[in-house]
């Protein structure tokens, strides 16, 4: 035990939070980030003016608290959703982490349960634990699908007051079909179980890929959940939004702290939304790296996972931590995302892709 844990451990810290390790990935200065699913094109000229533009504005203003009702941005938000959404269907916050933690803090809590399926994204067992919600872990089929019957089982057994959806997946970069959805959602009408859809990465999803938007209608315990952190390439901005039914906004209120989004978030990220294309443009070019990636891993006779995602999960390496090593050692970082035999690559820039994949091809031959 090291000496700052001992002092950690002096303080009158919860039970439940003792031995705890807080969520965070290396951050590693080397000349390819491609670890953490940030979108690695740079902002348009465009669309940086416009924000700075925006900000510059919002500067004359800071003596006073902003928009407590965030009413612009969520007007925004609702018209770039679609799917005849309005305001009073759109909650945002600092990143869809904090939009999770809200929901939690709303319908979570100590005696209630969380339920997601992993491998899934590590931050559902940390929001649980943070907001005292017991968290269940359900599982997938090997192939890190979740199918109709096995999900809609599991929640019928677990009667989970919370159930959390990631789809396209992360960290396999696997989605579900609405089906699953709708299926989770009747199965958790007997405990009036919340299902939440997170789609952070909706936007690399292949053509023709559904949202669970349009399930709202009718299902006022269903949440979708999105970012802009990734196809919107503003990680920095630190902006997550959803939609829901009006009543859970409400609810959600009632939780947030006061004044919790400042006037510079909401001046970037309603200029963003008015540049939305300009914004989105480079998607289709990181979706095209993505299928290249897994093109060609398959080619050097590895196991990508299909993704619907801007990352792909590989498997069938021998030792996922001397390749991890090889890929810093020529100055690519990609993630480790402790599933045995894999590792997690982001889809970035061409240049960025084929760096990855020369460094990788030289390691696996050697």
């Amino acid at each position: 035990m090291n000496e700052q844990l001992e002092r950690l451990n002096r303080l009158p810290l919860r039970d439940d939070l003792r031995g705890q390790t807080p969520y965070g990935a290396p951050q590693l200065e080397v000349p390819v980030l491609l670890n953490v699913n940030e979108n690695t094109h740079g902002l348009p000229q465009e669309v940086a003016d416009a924000i700075a533009g925006s900000v510059r504005q919002a500067v004359a203003g800071l003596n006073r608290y902003p928009d407590r009702e965030f009413t612009e941005l969520r007007e925004r938000l609702a018209s770039y959703l679609g799917h005849g959404l309005s305001v009073e269907n759109i909650w945002a916050g600092n990143g869809s982490n904090e939009v999770l933690q809200h929901i939690l803090q709303a319908f979570g809590g100590p005696g209630r349960t969380a339920m997601s399926f992993p491998p899934t994204y590590s931050m559902y067992p940390l929001l649980a634990n943070g907001t005292g919600t017991e968290y269940i872990a359900g599982h997938r089929a090997a192939d890190f699908t979740l199918s109709v019957s096995s999900a809609a089982d599991q929640v019928r057994e677990a009667k989970p007051n919370i159930v959390l959806l990631c789809t396209p997946n992360n960290p396999t970069g696997t989605a579900l079909g609405l089906d699953v959805v709708e299926a989770v959602y009747e199965a958790g009408s007997a405990s009036n179980a919340v299902v939440i859809v997170d789609e952070a990465y909706a936007e690399f999803s292949h053509a023709g890929t559904p949202s669970a938007l349009s399930l709202l209608p009718g299902r006022e315990r269903l949440i979708v959940s999105r970012t802009m952190s990734k196809a919107f390439a503003l990680a920095g901005a630190r902006l997550g939004y959803m939609a829901a039914a009006p009543e859970v906004t409400d609810a959600l209120r009632l939780v947030r702290l006061p004044y919790h989004l400042s006037a510079v978030t909401q001046a970037t990220a309603n200029a963003a939304l008015a540049h939305a294309p300009a914004l989105l443009a480079n998607v289709e070019d990181i979706k095209a790296q993505r299928d290249r990636i897994v093109s060609e891993l398959t080619e050097l006779g590895l196991q990508p996972a299909e993704s619907d995602a801007n990352f792909v999960l590989f498997g069938g390496l021998e030792n996922p931590r001397k390749t991890w090593q090889g890929l810093l050692d020529a100055g690519v970082l990609i993630r480790d995302v402790g599933i045995p035999g894999h590792l997690r690559v982001t889809a970035g820039t061409e240049a960025e892709t084929t760096a990855f994949l020369t460094r990788l091809r030289e390691l696996l031959s050697a």
